[in-house]
C-alpha cells in the first residue's frame, strides 16, 4: 500500500502567507497528500536567552530562537485561510502545534492527523492536552530513546489512544541529516518494540531514503519543500524543490506498487513469456520411429511449448513413437 505522503512546508513560507498558499499549490501539484506547516507563538515557545541551533544560525541570520521565530510567525487565523485553500486545491491540511493555544486552535480546524514533533516528545502538559484532541496521532522520534517513545505513548494511551490511532515516525534531528545518522533501521525496531504504524521523517538530501523507508513498510513519510533553497531561513537547505517532491512521490509510488505481495507467483505479464523463454527437450538429430530417446540424440533448446526438461530422466531411455527431425519437439 502506497504510504501517505506529508509535503513539509514548514516554515519555509518565511512568514509570508502569500508564498504559504503559493507551497500549498505546489505541494498539491506535485501529488502529496497532505502539505503540513508548524503553528506556534515565538514568546510562548522560547525563552528570550535561546540559542539558536548551529544549522539555524548557518542558514538565517537571527541572534536567537526568538528573533529568528518572530519571522516565521503566522497568526493564527492565517492557518484557516490556509486550511480552506487546501480543501479548494483537493490536499489535506496539517500543521504541527508547538503549545498549547496553539494545539486547542488547530483542533477546531478538522484537521485528519495531529503531528507532534520530536521536541515536544518529554513535554508532558503538551502531550496531555494533545491527548484529548482525540485526533489520531503522528509522532516524530528525533532525538529520542525508546523509552523516550515509551513514555510518550504511554501519556496517549493513559488519555484514551489505541495503538491503531497512533503512527510513530522515526527521525534525525539535524538539517540536513548525513548519511551515515539515518539509522532507517530503527523505523522496524520502533514498529516491533511498539506494535504501532511507523514512518519516516527526513530531513537528509535528495530522494533516497524516503526510497528505501518505502521499502523497508514506511506507512507514512514526511518531506520537508521549498519554493526556492536559495532562500534564508533554517530548513530551506534541507528541502526539496518542488520538482524533487514530485520526483519523490512518483518514486515512492513506484516503489510501494513494486512490493507487490509476499507470494512468490508467476504474474500474467510474465506467463505470456515462459513459452519464450523456458525450453523444451527436442531432438538433436534425424532420430528413427522405434530408436532409444539418449543423452546423443535428445537435446534441450528454447520454445518451452514441449516436454520440461525436468523430466529428461522419464524421457531418456524410451523409444521414438515416431520419426523426428532435428530440432523438432520431441513427444512421448
Amino acid at each position: 500500500m502506497k504510504p501517505i505522503i506529508i509535503a513539509e512546508a514548514g516554515v519555509n513560507h518565511n512568514g509570508s502567507l502569500d508564498m504559504a498558499l503559493k507551497m500549498v499549490d505546489a505541494a498539491a501539484a506535485a501529488g502529496a497528500d497532505f502539505v503540513k506547516f508548524q503553528t506556534f507563538k515565538a514568546e510562548k515557545l522560547v525563552t528570550a536567552e535561546s540559542a539558536a541551533a548551529d544549522y539555524q544560525k548557518e542558514n538565517c541570520d537571527a541572534e536567537n530562537q526568538l528573533s529568528m521565530l518572530k519571522d516565521l510567525e503566522l497568526p493564527l487565523q492565517a492557518f484557516r485561510t490556509i486550511a480552506g485553500h487546501c480543501r479548494e486545491k483537493g490536499i489535506g491540511f496539517l500543521s504541527t502545534p508547538f503549545d498549547i493555544e496553539s494545539i486547542n486552535f488547530l483542533s477546531s480546524l478538522d484537521m485528519r492527523y495531529m503531528k507532534i514533533p520530536s521536541g515536544e516528545i518529554t513535554n508532558l502538559p503538551y502531550l496531555r492536552v494533545i491527548a484529548k484532541t482525540k485526533i489520531p496521532v503522528i509522532l516524530s522520534t528525533g532525538m529520542s530513546t525508546l523509552a523516550d517513545v515509551e513514555n510518550a505513548l504511554q501519556v496517549l494511551y493513559d488519555g484514551g489512544y489505541y495503538r491503531k490511532d497512533i503512527t510513530v515516525l522515526h527521525c534525525t534531528t539535524q538539517y540536513p541529516t548525513n548519511y551515515k545518522d539515518v539509522n532507517l533501521k530503527a523505523m522496524i525496531t520502533l514498529r516491533e518494540a511498539f506494535g504501532v504504524n511507523v514512518g519516516y521523517s527526513d530531513h537528509t538530501r535528495g530522494i533516497d531514503i524516503p526510497l528505501a523507508a518505502t521499502a523497508l513498510g514506511a506507512s507514512v513519510i514526511e518531506k520537508h519543500f521549498t519554493l526556492d533553497k536559495s532562500l534564508p531561513g533554517p530548513d530551506h537547505i534541507a528541502s526539496l524543490d518542488p520538482d524533487e517532491l514530485a520526483k519523490m512521490i512518483e518514486g515512492v509510488q513506484h516503489v510501494a506498487m513494486a512490493l507487490g505481495s509476499s507470494v512468490k507467483r508467476v504474474t500474467l505479464t510474465e506467463r505470456k513469456n515462459m513459452a519464450v523463454a523456458r525450453k523444451s527437450i527436442v531432438a538433436a538429430s534425424e532420430i528413427n520411429q522405434g530408436e532409444v530417446l539418449s543423452e546423443n540424440n535428445i537435446t534441450v533448446k528454447r520454445p518451452g511449448t514441449g516436454i520440461s526438461p525436468m523430466r529428461w530422466d522419464e524421457v531418456i531411455g524410451r523409444r521414438a513413437i515416431r520419426h523426428f527431425n532435428p530440432d523438432e519437439l520431441i513427444e512421448i
